[in-house]
């Protein structure tokens, strides 16, 4: 084994990425938009998932600024990419160079992939095409019975040239079977060989409504036709694939009425036939470069240097979100310190200090005086008690039942009426007051 084998995991990727470029080129794809990002960068990153798979894809802002709508999450979308990888990880990716929604997308990409096909078949040629009779002898009228383009023709024939014979084949113009009418119509109109031109259309309406159109079985049986045809589809802005394909094509179902009729004005008939010949070769020679500038785009698109800038571009947003990330997430790791050490400090200062103390204060406080208060209860109920006790051998409470003292004039206590004599003076002290005697 040589060391040219061994690959790096960044000269795998790189192989990969231009593998997978310039193999797989243009994809067409349907999907679900999740996860949709927009950076300030102005380029779009989302998923693209259906029901069991998803894929990564990226839309720098070249190209996101032709999106005429806002994509979100949820969006059904059709979208026009390229196949790539982010080489830093590794991703397989798509690069979003289109996008539509769904439904009109799916029909614009039908269209596109018809036009091609049968542009490149040749079917658009000038070559193939068949001149306009110069007096047409009668006029063949192929569209729905009651819509307003019949009326249009009509009217415009009646007045341009009334003798001209015309021969409606009614048809439907719209929906799932109207293609079907529209070729048979075609095919019995030759079949009947009864006109020699042929006017096929219908009045405007949407890309859907004028689907039918753009159908192949009515393109190649148009191209088909032993009779020449003008296609008068739509508006003069309305384009289908049967106005590439028809010998001319015809702005409205009016303009075409006056292609095929005469009046005093045949020169201008003439120079307005030759000119939409000139518009039909223009229409097909620009279809024609369109596609090829096209394939050298494509081909440019993947040498092109704007790739390694777009994934530069990319790793850019990249690493522009990790690095929001990861300054958020330091942030919050210093935020949630910080908010320790405030913690920390406020329990160490002074005055938190003081604040739990002056609260140890008040609390020792409120004991001290619930402790005084029940002391003093106890000691009153002591002094109650004791004042009774002191109460029931109290003198007093002797005297109250009715007895008495009887003192001398010395003041001692006579406790024997012996101890008297005739004359002496005596106080007697009763439960209230005391008077004075005289023993006789």
């Amino acid at each position: 084994m040589t060391n040219q084998n061994i690959f790096t995991v960044s000269r795998l990727n790189a192989e990969v990425r231009l593998l997978l470029e310039n193999e797989m080129g243009i994809v067409w794809l349907v999907g679900e938009i999740s996860n949709f990002s927009a950076p300030v960068s102005g380029h779009w990153y989302f998923t693209l998932k259906d029901s069991r798979a998803q894929v990564k894809c990226a839309m720098f802002k070249g190209n996101n600024r032709r999106v005429t709508f806002k994509p979100q999450a949820g969006n059904q979308v059709l979208v026009k990419a390229r196949l790539s990888l982010y080489e830093p990880r590794g991703d397989y990716q798509l690069i979003i160079e289109s996008m539509q929604p769904e439904g009109d997308g799916r029909l614009q990409q039908q269209f596109d992939e018809l036009k091609m096909k049968l542009a490149a078949e040749g079917l658009f040629a000038q070559a193939l095409k068949t001149p306009l009779p110069e007096h047409p002898q009668r006029v063949g009228v192929i569209t729905s019975k009651t819509g307003a383009a019949l009326y249009d023709i009509l009217d415009v024939l009646k007045r341009r040239d009334p003798s001209l014979p015309v021969v409606v084949y009614p048809t439907l113009v719209q929906g799932e079977e109207a293609a079907i009418q529209i070729a048979q119509a075609i095919g019995r109109a030759n079949a009947r060989a009864e006109c020699d031109v042929l006017i096929v259309g219908r009045g405007g309406g949407s890309l859907e409504d004028l689907w039918c159109f753009n159908n192949e079985i009515v393109a190649r049986t148009i191209a088909a036709s032993q009779i020449p045809i003008i296609s008068a589809v739509g508006h003069e802005v309305d384009v289908t694939i049967a106005d590439f394909v028809a010998d001319v094509r015809a702005p409205t179902p009016s303009a075409a009425a006056e292609l095929v009729s005469r009046d005093n004005s045949h020169k201008q008939q003439v120079f307005q036939q030759r000119q939409q010949h000139l518009a039909s070769s223009m229409l097909h020679y620009f279809s024609k470069q369109q596609h090829q500038l096209s394939m050298l785009s494509h081909r440019l698109e993947r040498q092109h240097p704007r790739q390694r800038l777009m994934q530069q571009a990319q790793q850019l947003d990249d690493l522009q979100i990790r690095l929001a990330r990861g300054i958020q997430h330091q942030l919050s790791q210093k935020k949630q310190g910080l908010q320790r050490l405030d913690h920390r400090l406020a329990l160490c200062s002074p005055q938190y200090q003081l604040s739990h103390q002056q609260n140890h204060l008040q609390q020792s406080t409120r004991r001290l005086q619930d402790a005084l208060k029940h002391q003093l209860l106890n000691r009153r109920h002591q002094l109650s008690l004791a004042a009774e006790k002191l109460d029931t051998v109290s003198p007093l409470a002797t005297l109250k039942r009715g007895y008495s003292i009887t003192q001398s004039a010395d003041g001692d206590v006579i406790t024997d009426a012996s101890s008297l004599q005739s004359g002496d003076k005596v106080i007697t002290r009763l439960a209230s007051g005391e008077f004075k005697s005289t023993v006789d």
